[in-house]
């Protein structure tokens, strides 16, 4: 069950970085906690948070980190939560029954389970159901939300790719890396920044000692990623910060670096492995598409509806389709093309694109089918070997400014949320800086919904 947890624990995104802890027991009487804006966090609710973290632990309680720690990091998790789904939803993002059940098959799926055996495992693992898909919807509405966000930090343009490549920044080849951050507080007084040295130091020196790595980042890290052992899996030299590259440029694969200073306190990054990049011949494919997205104006049974219609037009009516792509698709990069998406390699558009492409023979057009912006009817050209190394450089170049761009748009736009938002702390054990005491106006008005 810890692949399906992690799974679980990784969609539900209810906790933040955290380090050792110890199990206390459940409040009997329920009472609200905290308050972001126009919602409440209850303590069942956080209970039942931190009892997940718990039994994804069960056999290892020694890498969580004290109990009061991992309460107020999961209550913060979720707090934001809150404050980026009241934004989703205020801004007309909508989440169908239907999306929630595509969303929970695919985690069913990946841990090769039918929704039946989902269920079950849920259940023994003392997740119920109808909060789990509650959940999931949050999680979606908190997906999509942030999807918008970066796609509005703009395009990518070739001279900026161009300029990238000639700077002599761009690194090819991938890397993979854990780390451990020992955070500071924004304008950390020269103690504070002590502290959090000395603190660093420590985890290195109990590393050194034998201490695995990834129990380290469990137990001390205050990275998003402390719970997942710090592990930050295979990326492209260019997506790693540069500082991290510069670290690991130093390293052979196992090795831990000594403890480095960073704009948000101490790190140390271990090199799991590296791999460079050679020849890359792969197969392209050329396709055609009509996308109808799902919009506050357009249901996703309506979206169905028009591009089964399209289809029909297609397939019996023999009807052109670059005009009715025209027509009818909203992709904004392919529809005054005829829904021409050139040649592309088979990952390039997400995993429902390639499976539609992946059951198609040439000119064959595929059943309607949906992604994460609306519903498709695609059309197989043809496809080709074909060497796309110095594409794929290219690519990479445009994905690593796309990507800091969308970061950058995202993170920000985030700190902005959570300062614009009322979030404040009903009981005194949850008072902090960031969190403070609610007015007794706050917790009369939370009170009476």
């Amino acid at each position: 069950m810890n692949k399906l947890l992690a799974a679980l624990l990784a969609l539900l995104a209810v906790v933040a970085p955290a380090a050792r802890a110890q199990i206390q027991p459940v409040e009997p009487l329920d009472h609200i906690v905290a308050i972001a804006e126009d919602d409440v966090i209850l303590q069942s609710e956080l209970d039942h948070a931190v009892s997940q973290i718990l039994t994804q632990y069960r056999s290892n309680p020694q890498q969580l980190p004290p109990m009061d720690v991992l309460r107020n990091q999961v209550l913060d998790r979720l707090l934001m939560n809150r404050i980026e789904v009241q934004r989703a939803q205020s801004t007309g993002i909508r989440v169908t029954d239907n999306d929630i059940d595509q969303a929970i098959q695919r985690i069913a799926q990946s841990n090769n389970f039918d929704a039946s055996q989902l269920r079950s495992a849920l259940a023994r693992d003392g997740i119920d159901y109808d909060e789990f898909r509650k959940q999931t919807k949050e999680q979606l509405l908190i997906q999509r939300l942030q999807q918008r966000i970066a796609q509005s930090s703009g395009q990518i343009s070739d001279a900026e790719v161009d300029a990238l490549l000639a700077s002599g920044d761009f690194k090819s080849g991938e890397i993979h890396l854990a780390h451990i951050l020992i955070a500071t507080p924004e304008n950390a007084s020269a103690e504070q920044i002590k502290t959090a040295k000395d603190k660093a130091d420590n985890v290195k020196k109990q590393i050194d000692g034998g201490l695995d790595f990834a129990a380290a980042a469990i137990r001390f890290s205050n990275a998003q990623d402390a719970l997942e052992g710090g592990d930050l899996g295979w990326r492209p030299v260019n997506s790693v910060p540069e500082a991290f590259v510069q670290i690991a440029e130093t390293l052979s694969p196992g090795q831990v670096s000594q403890v480095v200073r960073g704009p948000n306190g101490f790190h140390l990054i271990k090199v799991i492995d590296k791999r460079g990049s050679g020849q890359q011949l792969v197969t392209e494919y050329h396709a055609r598409h009509i996308m109808i997205p799902v919009t506050e104006l357009v249901s996703n049974a309506e979206a169905q509806k028009t591009a089964t219609d399209v289809r029909r037009r297609l397939v019996d009516g023999h009807e052109d389709f670059a005009k009715l792509a025209k027509e009818y698709s909203k992709d904004p990069q392919t529809a005054n093309l005829g829904g021409d998406m050139g040649w592309f390699p088979l990952d390039r558009y997400g995993t429902g694109v390639a499976t539609a492409i992946g059951a198609l023979k040439t000119n064959e057009i595929s059943q309607p089918f949906q992604s994460d912006v609306g519903w498709h009817v695609l059309q197989l050209l043809g496809k080709r070997e074909a060497d796309r190394t110095v594409q794929n450089k290219r690519e990479q170049a445009r994905d690593l400014l796309r990507q800091r761009k969308a970061e950058d748009e995202v993170e920000s736009t985030m700190r902005q949320f959570r300062a614009d938002s009322y979030i404040c702390a009903v009981d005194p054990a949850y008072v902090t800086h960031d969190r403070p005491a609610c007015s007794g106006a706050a917790i009369k008005k939370a009170s009476s919904k």
